[in-house]
């Protein structure tokens, strides 16, 4: 595994952070949310090994549609087993798998999965049957019990779980501190300072891995970086941090995230965040190509950069100098198409988190990142977030 260079000498304590600026994530949240304790891993080698066991256990074959067979007994009202056209015994649909079967076909995967087994196999089977004949690809896995785990397209580009974490360990090793990313510390809401410094938990940790995906998020919290000052003179520290995610079987595309964090609290929300950026990728006909010469080298690209960029461009803004006065700052914002109230709220936020009104492009940016916290459509949200790193992004 590659031990990175780090970019400053590490702490040996917590430090304190101001989460009043910047945007509030919630997708770590809602991960370490909905993950019960057999989806949580401790280290990504632990991680790596159940990914890639079950990887190990699988293969696909490609089939017509109308060849595949449905049974159910009378006498387990709750299963059907699928025959598979060169798979001798018979294949048991997971959740997944069965609502991808359901959806082929045009029937309603809720309502299926309320019949008994047997009245749903006659509606699945009838669907496949009179359905139009088309290929698809499935994905069996071999545990004792042969299992569907995933029916898709014949050009379903599959990108393995495994791939994604093995491409992750080449620059966190364990992701428990054997190099500079790690699974992240803990806000202390009290204080209001960051700690690296705790330990990996069924709770605290942010590795996941279900049947149908894998998602993790890790950060470099030991090495703060001061981009700037508060107006009480304290430095504003930010630490990098990065979060992917992957489905092998087709629940959702592949995607990283990189940006620059102030803290991570108990329930894994990211505050104080700046910079965010993501790539997607489709699982379509090249979806392994694009991985391959896309997504990792962008990851190993994020891991081994400079924070020097970020804080120049931090530097920048808090330095131009764009409204002295009420007209200036009113004019500002309604060019770029705030309404009326946006425009109020926008200058009343930053009157109260800085005791002035904004006068620089990093104060408007601090303003309309805290109007969009306290939207509640996610459109409009990410529409405010836009234009803030936009202007962000202009100031260099």
């Amino acid at each position: 595994m590659n031990n990175l260079v780090q970019h400053s000498r590490p702490v040996s304590t917590g430090f304190k952070v101001d989460i009043s600026r910047g945007e509030r994530i919630g997708r770590v949240s809602s991960e370490w949310f909905s993950r019960p304790d057999d989806e949580r891993y401790l280290s990504l080698g632990e991680l790596f090994d159940a990914v890639k066991s079950r990887a190990d256990r699988a293969h696909t074959r490609t089939v017509e549609s109308n060849a595949v067979r449905v049974e159910a007994s009378r006498d387990s009202v709750e299963r059907l087993a699928l025959i598979v056209p060169g798979q001798s015994r018979p294949i048991a649909p997971t959740h997944w798998s069965f609502g991808q079967l359901c959806g082929l076909v045009g029937a309603p995967s809720t309502y299926m999965r309320q019949l008994p087994a047997p009245l749903a196999g006659i509606n699945l089977q009838h669907g496949l049957l009179n359905h139009r004949a088309e290929l698809v690809k499935t994905l069996e896995t071999d545990d004792g019990r042969i299992e569907l785990r995933a029916v898709t397209g014949p050009d379903y580009g599959r990108i393995w779980d495994h791939e994604l974490v093995s491409a992750v360990m080449n620059i966190a090793g364990t992701g428990t501190g054997d190099t500079i990313w790690k699974v992240p510390g803990l806000l202390d809401w009290a204080t209001m300072t960051h700690n690296p410094f705790v330990d990996i938990t069924k709770d605290m940790t942010t590795l996941y891995a279900s049947d149908r995906d894998v998602f993790l998020f890790l950060v470099d919290d030991t090495h703060p970086i001061e981009a700037g000052r508060l107006p009480n003179g304290d430095p504003d520290l930010f630490f990098r941090g990065f979060y992917a995610w992957n489905s092998e079987v087709g629940s959702k595309t592949l995607g990283i995230a990189s940006f620059y964090l102030r803290a991570v609290c108990a329930n894994r929300n990211l505050w104080g965040t700046e910079n965010f950026e993501e790539i997607n990728i489709r699982h379509s006909k090249f979806a392994a190509h694009r991985f391959a010469h896309e997504a990792a080298p962008a990851l190993t690209s994020f891991a081994n950069s400079s924070p020097a960029p970020f804080v120049a461009g931090i530097k920048a803004a808090r330095e131009r100098i764009i409204a002295r006065t009420d007209e200036d700052r009113d004019s500002f914002l309604r060019r770029r198409g705030f309404t009326k109230s946006e425009t109020g709220k926008i200058i009343e936020t930053v009157l109260s988190e800085e005791g002035r009104p904004p006068e620089s492009i990093f104060d408007f940016v601090q303003g309309i990142t805290a109007l969009a916290r306290d939207k509640t459509h996610q459109d409009t949200r990410l529409e405010l977030e836009g234009k803030a790193k936009k202007l962000l992004e202009n100031a260099v």
